[in-house]
């Protein structure tokens, strides 16, 4: 998983882990999310997808090119419906699952180290993270981080050192988790540690490894 002078660096000075957020902290079935747009518009589950995710338009709200006032209208005139916000926040609510397990690692993380969140999303998902997935905010409070808050999303190194100097940490002292391999060599590039995500009992013996968990 690492080998032994990364592992020596990172249990000697690692002061943050850094969570993604969509399928590490939860499960998050896009699926689910389109069908429910696709019943609103009137439309099929195939021209939501086209309208929003294969056109590169959910990218934009990602880097945040479009304020989240913008990023609403223009979703809606791509599926055609007047989407209103709650009814924005209630399809994405649908496709989110709390991972229990992963949270509970995250609580006995922030006993040692600081935890915070990097999500590549719009800035209505932090907006909203009490209503979509409140689980969250008891753990890691008001770091929760969207792409969209620094106008770059992951895996360009400036999204993450953009996200650290907001927390005042350097990248050399931060452990990444992410389950893209995109996302983890960015993270990489721009100067942190990261780990792949597949499952829970990786994650915890990568942090085990590290002497980063403690039960």
């Amino acid at each position: 998983m690492f080998g032994h002078s990364e592992s020596a660096a990172v249990t000697n000075g690692i002061k943050l882990v850094l969570f993604d957020m969509d399928n590490v902290l939860c499960d998050y079935g896009r699926g689910k999310r389109v069908a429910c747009l696709a019943e609103l518009a009137g439309s099929t589950s195939e021209f939501i997808r086209k309208a929003i995710w294969d056109s590169g338009f959910e990218l934009l709200g990602d880097c945040g090119a479009l304020d989240a006032a913008d990023y609403l209208r223009g979703f809606g005139e791509r599926i055609g419906y007047p989407l209103s916000l709650d009814e924005w926040v209630e399809a994405r609510r649908r496709s989110m699952q709390a991972k229990g397990a992963m949270l509970e690692i995250a609580g006995s993380l922030r006993k040692t180290v600081d935890i915070a969140v990097l999500t590549n999303n719009t800035t209505l998902v932090a907006d909203h993270i009490d209503t979509l997935l409140p689980d969250l905010r008891p753990l890691f409070g008001s770091r929760i981080y969207t792409s969209a808050q620094f106008k770059t999303p992951k895996p360009d190194p400036r999204c993450y050192r953009l996200c650290l100097s907001e927390l005042n940490v350097r990248p050399e002292t931060a452990l990444f988790v992410d389950d893209l391999m995109a996302n983890v060599a960015g993270a990489r590039e721009a100067g942190l540690f990261a780990h792949p995500h597949t499952s829970v009992e990786s994650f915890r013996q990568a942090l085990s490894e590290l002497g980063l968990l403690h039960e």
